[in-house]
Parts: structure tokens; sequence; C-alpha cells
């Protein structure tokens, strides 16, 4: 039966009134098994044997007819005297081995694994499916070892793959209808992905559990809205300058709304650029109000440059509208690795959503690839601690291991998708002297990426060829004595280049200075 089983909504009960409630367990289990719930495990640490094996025998009655395996917590001797179909251990309970001996070939033994090294032995040990995780904090399970999250995940499963075990996998800690989807878009590697998720409070402590696991189980079957970027097709550079002013004129003719969620210091910059480049520029922190505004088809920046709780929940509001339609986002960590309140901000905000970008100097990027020791003096990269290969190589794999692109920006800017790299040494060193200048690159890689959304790299990379072609020119004018004088002339050539993009042939592109990894 085991290799039968479909693991995509797994439901793992919870009878404390915390969870519950009032609520009939029995009742719920049904609901949920009405509405999609393809497996469940009863799950109770407090209750006599007697009542154990009386409540999993009632479960059993609504589980059984509609073929949904049922599954004990820990209690090989309560699923042997309800006549289930299987039980779930832990690390700490009764071996797998053991299990299997008392339970024999047919049942469904599953192993709950916090690290690569449980899961690889779970696997050899003949375990039918593994429970991955915790994946993120819940108050459902106290004694977590560690919270993996979705790299944790993403790790386990490459290493399954690579060991060839064929086991199937599902999460749990802290899956929900709001993050679902994205948890088994992000977590897949290439060779080995997800067999489903496992959820407790999502269904077991709503009001209508069997509307709850059919809006699960159908956005288990569904791509994330946010997963829109369909194309890996090779990039030449001679692709890029043919395509980039096409691109820029679509942005320009079509004016989409960048919401910038930005540093108090360069909104009235970021608001400029917006407009130079042809965008339509709000410039909002109240994620009360991002929903609306997500609606309208456009793009958001995140930029972490003033940071304080308030404006961290804030964020996750926003980000969560955004990429519940599938709008662009943007993250800029700045300074991500000077202050703990920015490194426990960027971790916040990487495990509350998907961003499309993430955009930063060394630094910064380093600090979102997990890294200890990163140290920043203000917002400032500081002295580069990698060779050029090595910080592609950092920014390749990130990319890979989010699913998204990653962008460090340098004397060199490298860029990657995870399959498609590229780098870029256009820009001026007056870019470095003024403020906001990598708040507001960010602002016109929104701005492109909301309408061209096929692919995101290429949308990326077009930003950034008009923000740093413009600068070049910008510095080039006789006009510009130094800063001062450059941040306007900037903002027209900015201007500039967006109309030889809409009314000429977009020379202006020809002066790339690209290269394809």
């Amino acid at each position: 039966m085991a290799k039968s089983v479909d693991y995509s909504l797994y439901l793992v009960t919870d009878s404390t009134p915390a969870i519950l409630g009032d609520k009939d367990l029995v009742a719920v289990v049904k609901a949920a098994v009405e509405g999609g719930a393809t497996i469940v495990q009863y799950r109770d640490k407090t209750s006599d044997t007697a009542d154990l094996v009386r409540i999993a025998k009632e479960l059993h009655s609504v589980t059984k007819p509609a073929n949904v395996p049922l599954l004990i917590n820990d209690r090989v001797d309560v699923a042997l005297a309800a006549g289930v179909e299987g039980v779930h251990v832990g690390q700490d309970d009764l071996d797998l081995k053991s299990a299997r001996q008392i339970l024999g070939p047919n049942a469904i033994i599953g192993v709950t694994a916090n690290s690569e090294e449980e899961a690889l032995v779970a696997a050899r040990d003949g375990a039918d499916y593994l429970g991955l995780g915790t994946v993120f904090a819940t108050p459902t399970k106290e004694n977590t070892k560690s919270i993996i999250g979705t790299v944790g995940v993403q790790h386990i499963l490459s290493s399954l793959a690579s060991q060839g075990h064929d086991v199937k996998t599902v999460c749990i800690g802290g899956i929900n209808a709001g993050n679902t989807q994205r948890v088994l878009f992000q977590t897949a590697s290439p060779q080995k992905k997800l067999d489903g998720v496992a959820v407790v409070s999502a269904i077991m402590a709503s009001e209508r559990p069997k509307e709850a696991a059919s809006k699960l189980q159908s956005l288990v079957k569904q791509p994330p809205p946010f997963a829109t970027s369909s194309s890996k097709n090779p990039l030449s550079r001679q692709d890029i300058v043919s395509k980039v002013p096409g691109i820029i004129k679509r942005m320009a003719s079509k004016k989409p709304l960048c919401h910038n969620m930005t540093n108090l210091v360069v909104q009235n910059f970021a608001a400029n650029v917006a407009l130079a480049i042809g965008s339509s520029p709000i410039m909002s922190n109240n994620g009360l109000e991002a929903a609306d505004l997500a609606s309208l088809g456009g793009s958001l920046v995140i930029n972490m440059g003033t940071t304080t709780p308030e404006i961290r929940d804030n964020h996750l509001k926003a980000l969560a509208a955004y990429n519940a339609v599938g709008g662009p986002t943007l993250l800029d960590p700045v300074g991500a690795g000077a202050t703990e309140q920015r490194r426990a901000g960027v971790k916040a905000l990487m495990a509350g959503g998907y961003f499309d970008v993430i955009k930063g100097n060394e630094g910064e990027i380093r600090q979102v690839s997990g890294a200890s020791g990163v140290k920043q003096h203000g917002v400032d990269s500081g002295v580069s601690q990698l060779s050029l290969d090595q910080r592609t190589a950092l920014v390749k794999s990130i990319a890979s291991r989010e699913h998204n692109i990653i962008l460090m920006t340098g004397g060199t800017d490298i860029i990657s998708d995870g399959e498609r790299t590229v780098t870029i040494s256009n820009g001026h060193e007056y870019l470095g002297e003024i403020t906001g200048s990598g708040c507001t690159l960010g602002t016109t890689i929104a701005s492109v990426m909301a309408v061209e959304r096929e692919d995101k790299l290429l949308a990326a990379v077009a930003g950034i060829l008009m923000y740093e072609i413009a600068a070049e020119r910008a510095a080039e004018r006789a006009d510009v004595k130094g800063p001062g004088t450059f941040v306007p002339a900037f903002i027209d050539e900015l201007y500039g280049v967006r109309q030889q993009s809409t009314n000429g042939p977009g020379l202006w592109a020809q002066a790339a200075k690209i290269e394809v990894v």
C-alpha cells in the first residue's frame, strides 16, 4: 500500500484546546478528508492508551472508507490495537527497524528527519516517507532541534537524490495557505522535490476545516503566481543589446506602478528616477494598502535602509500581497551585515515571502547567503573578501538555491538566475558618491520587471544597463563637475535613454559592457 499513497496533503492532528478549540476531533478530520486531505496522522501525547485506541478507531472509521491512510504518532501498540495503516516515529521514539519488525512489511512507516544524516539513515533503513522539518517556527511543536527553513529542506532533498534514495517526502512546521506554494517551489532541487506538505494548525485550528483542506489541496497542485518567468533560453551579448531597448520602450509606454517601501533618505530621489525612466512611483511604507496596490499590476521594492520592527511587519504584509498575485518583488537588504537587527531582518523577510530579485553589495549578498561573520561599516560593502570567480560562484549558488535572481553590485556587477550568469562593468564612480544610487537601481530594475515577466533575468539586466549607461553619459557631460551636478544630469540622461528607446533604434545599448559567463 505504501507505494500508492498520496502524500500531497498530510494532516497531523492536534487535540490541544489552543489549536482544536472546542471542536470535535473526529468531525474536523472527517471534514478535512472530504476537503482533500490525503493522509492523516493522529498525534496525541497526553491521552491514556485506552483513549488513544478508542479515538484512533473512530478516526479510522472516517479515513478508511475514503481510502485515506491513518497513521499513529509514535505509538506502535496503538496502531496495532486500532488496526490502522501505520505509524510515524520521531528521532527519540521507537526505532524504524523495530517498528517495521512489529508492524510488518505492508505498514506505512514515516520518520521525522531534521538533518541530512537523519534523512539518509531513515531512507537507508526503509522508511516509506520522511517528514522534513521543522521548516518554520511553530507553536504546535515546542521541542524542535532547529529551524531548517526551505534551504535546509532543499539540501536534504538534494542529498537523498545524490545517494539514490527515492523515498517520499513531506515537509512540516509552520506550513499554511500563505506559504505552501512558495515552500514547494523553493525547496525543489533539480533532482528531487517534495511529495507534499504536512499541516497542523492550518486545518485543525480552522473553523471551516473542509474549506481549508480544499484550498490547500488546490494550492499544492498549482505553481505559485510569482513563478511567471519561464524563459531560460541562453543569452548572448548580441541578444541582450538587441532586446533591451525594446523592453525599455514597453515599460515607458505602459508606465507600470512601482511601489517603493524604501528608506526615508532617498524617497524623493527614487520617485524622480522612476518618473524619468517611465514608470509610475508610489512611496508607501504602509503594508495595509499593499493589497490594493498589488492589484494594479506593478512591482514592489523593499529596501531595508530604515528598519524597525514595525516597518518589517509592514514589509511582510506587502510581500504577501504581491506574492499572492504574482507581482514582481525586489529586496535591497541595505547594510544587512551591519547590525544584529538587520541580520535578523534579512532572515525574517526571506522566510516570510518570495523575492524575484535580491540585490546588494558583496557584504549584503554574503549575509543573504547565510555566511557568518560578515562585517559592514554602515551600509558600505567594505573591502572585498572574494575574487571575481568566487563572487560569481556565490551569486550563482544563491540564485539556484532560492530559485530567483541574485545581483551583486560592485565595480563589476554579477547577476544570475542560477543557470545563466552575466557580468556588467558599466557605471561611474559618481554613483558611489551620492546617496541612494543603489536604492534607485532597485527601483529601475523592479519597474522593468513589471512589464517583462517572461524572462526576469533579461528584465533585470535591461534595468541595470539603462541605469549605468545613463550614469556614464551624465558623468561625461561638460556641466557635470562632481557628485552635486551629477545627480540632475543623471536624471536627465535616464530620461534621454528612455526617449531614445521609445523614439529611435536604441543605439545607447551598444555601450553595454557585458559578458555572459
